[in-house]
C-alpha cells in the first residue's frame, strides 16, 4: 500500500495535519475557557440570583448541544457539496463572533441566545476530520485521528486553567474575548495555509434507495450508537467525579484542589495515549482497538465503583484515560473507512450529531442516578454500558469488517475518478497549447 497522498493532496499531508492539530487545540481551548465558568459568569457578571443559577446554567449549557446535534448532519452534507475548508471557515468565523458577543452580553437571556447561535455555528471538529481524511494517505488515517484527538484533549486541559487565570487577573469577560481570538486564529490558519484536495464526484442515489442511507446502514448505525454511548458516559461522570472525590478525600483536605487534580488525570492520560491508539489501530485494525478501548475503559470505570481510597481512585482515573483515549479516534477511523470520500462529510456530521446527543443526555442521567442511588452507582452503570458496547462491537465484527471493505473499495473508485478527471484536464490544456 502506498504511503503517498497522491493527487488527493495539493500540499503535504503532514503540513495539513500540523495545521489541523493546531486548530483542534485552539478550538477546544477556546470552548473550555468558558463553559466550566458559566455559572460564575451568570452570578458575577450578569447578576443572576444564586437560587436561579442552576436553572439558567442548565438551559444555557444544554441548548448548544441540542442545536448542534440537529445542525451537524446539514453542515456535514454541505461539506461534501461545498467543501470541507469552507465549512471550517464558516464555523470558526461564526464561533469567533459568538464568543465576542458572549463577552458583551448584559442579561442571561442574551447569553442564552448567544449559545443558540453557537449551536448553529458549530462544526469545526467534524469538518476538520473530514478534511484530514481527504488529505492523509490511507495508512496514516488512524495516526492522524489519534494526533488530532490528543490535541483536542490537550486543549480541554489547558482551557479551564487559562480561563480561570484570565478571570482572576482581569474578568470573566476576558475569557470570552480570548476564545474569540483563538477561533479567529483558526480562521486565518485554514484560510491562508490549507489547500483543499479535489473532492470525489457524488454518485446519484439509485431509484428506490433509502431516504437516509447513512442511518439505514446497520454497521454504520452500530458504530454511531456506540460512539454516542461513549460520549454519554463522559458527560455522565463529569459532574459525579468531583462529588465522589470529596466523599473519598480525608477530612480537612482541600477538596476542590483534589477534585481538580483527579479530574484532570483522565484528560492528561488521554492526551498522552491517543496517538498511540491511532498507531495501534493502523497496525492491528481499528475494530480491535475500538473493542479493546471500550472493554478496558468499561472494566476500569466499573472498578472505580468498588470501595477504595482516594489515591487508588486517582490511579484508576489515569488508567481509565489511557483506555478511553482509543475510543473516538478508532470510531472516526472506522467511519472514514466505511464511507466513500464523496459522502464522508455527511457521515462525520451524523456521527458528531450522535455524540452531541450523548453529551446532552449524560448530565440528565447523572442527575437522576445521583439523586436516587449512592455516588458509586454512576460508575457501575457506566462501566457496564461500555462493556456491553464492547460486546456488541465484537458480535458485529464480521458485518463491520464487510462495511469497511466496501467503503474502502468505493473510496478507491472515487480516487480513480479524480485521477481520470485530473488527467483529462491536463490533456485538454496540452491540446489548447498546441
Amino acid at each position: 500500500m502506498s504511503r503517498k497522498a497522491g493527487p488527493e493532496s495539493p500540499m503535504g499531508w503532514k503540513a495539513v495535519l500540523a495545521i489541523l492539530t493546531a486548530t483542534a487545540a485552539l478550538s477546544s481551548t477556546g470552548y473550555t475557557m468558558i463553559v466550566p465558568f458559566l455559572p460564575l459568569y451568570l452570578m458575577e457578571e450578569l447578576a443572576v440570583p444564586r437560587e436561579d443559577v442552576g436553572l439558567w446554567s442548565g438551559a444555557i449549557f444544554s441548548v448548544s448541544f441540542a442545536i448542534s446535534a440537529a445542525m451537524a448532519p446539514l453542515w456535514g452534507r454541505f461539506s461534501d457539496t461545498r467543501g470541507r475548508k469552507v465549512m471550517i471557515l464558516r464555523s470558526s468565523l461564526l464561533l469567533a463572533l459568538t464568543y465576542l458577543l458572549g463577552g458583551l452580553v448584559t442579561t442571561p437571556l442574551q447569553l442564552f441566545m448567544v449559545r443558540v447561535l453557537q449551536g448553529i455555528a458549530s462544526g469545526v471538529w467534524p469538518a476538520s476530520l473530514a478534511l484530514m481524511s481527504a488529505c492523509a494517505p490511507r495508512d496514516k488515517v488512524g495516526i492522524s485521528m489519534g494526533v488530532m484527538q490528543s490535541a483536542n484533549i490537550t486543549g480541554a486541559i489547558l482551557g479551564p486553567a487559562i480561563g480561570g487565570l484570565l478571570a482572576g487577573l482581569i474578568s470573566m469577560r476576558a475569557a470570552f474575548f480570548a476564545a474569540s481570538a483563538s477561533l479567529t486564529i483558526i480562521t486565518l490558519l485554514v484560510l491562508f495555509l490549507i489547500r483543499e484536495p479535489p473532492r470525489a464526484p457524488r454518485v446519484p442515489a439509485p431509484s428506490g434507495a433509502p431516504r437516509h442511507p447513512l442511518l439505514s446502514n446497520r454497521p454504520l448505525l452500530t458504530l454511531m450508537l456506540c460512539s454516542s454511548l461513549a460520549a454519554m458516559v463522559v458527560t455522565l461522570l463529569q459532574p459525579i467525579i468531583p462529588l465522589y472525590v470529596i466523599e473519598l478525600a480525608p477530612p480537612g483536605g482541600n477538596a476542590s484542589l483534589l477534585s481538580g487534580m483527579v479530574f484532570s488525570l483522565g484528560a492528561l492520560a488521554g492526551a498522552l495515549a491517543a496517538p498511540f491508539w491511532g498507531r495501534f489501530g493502523q497496525r492491528l485494525g481499528f475494530h480491535r482497538t475500538l473493542t479493546a478501548s471500550l472493554a478496558v475503559a468499561g472494566a476500569i470505570i466499573l472498578g472505580q465503583s468498588l470501595p477504595m481510597g482516594l489515591w487508588i481512585f486517582a490511579a484508576l482515573q489515569f488508567a481509565c484515560g489511557l483506555g478511553f483515549a482509543g475510543i473516538f479516534p478508532s470510531a472516526n477511523a472506522m467511519l472514514i473507512a466505511m464511507t466513500p470520500a464523496a459522502t464522508r462529510g455527511s457521515a462525520l456530521g451524523v456521527l458528531f450529531s450522535f455524540q452531541q446527543v450523548g453529551n446532552a443526555i449524560g448530565p440528565l442521567v447523572a442527575g437522576a442516578l445521583a439523586s436516587l442511588l449512592p455516588l458509586n452507582a454512576p460508575f457501575a452503570c457506566s462501566g457496564l454500558l461500555l462493556l456491553a458496547a464492547a460486546l456488541v462491537m465484537q458480535l458485529r465484527r464480521a458485518a463491520l469488517a464487510e462495511a469497511m471493505q466496501a467503503g474502502i473499495e468505493a473510496s478507491r473508485e472515487g480516487q480513480r475518478q479524480i485521477m481520470r478527471k485530473v488527467a483529462a484536464t491536463a490533456s485538454g490544456k496540452e491540446e489548447g497549447k498546441e
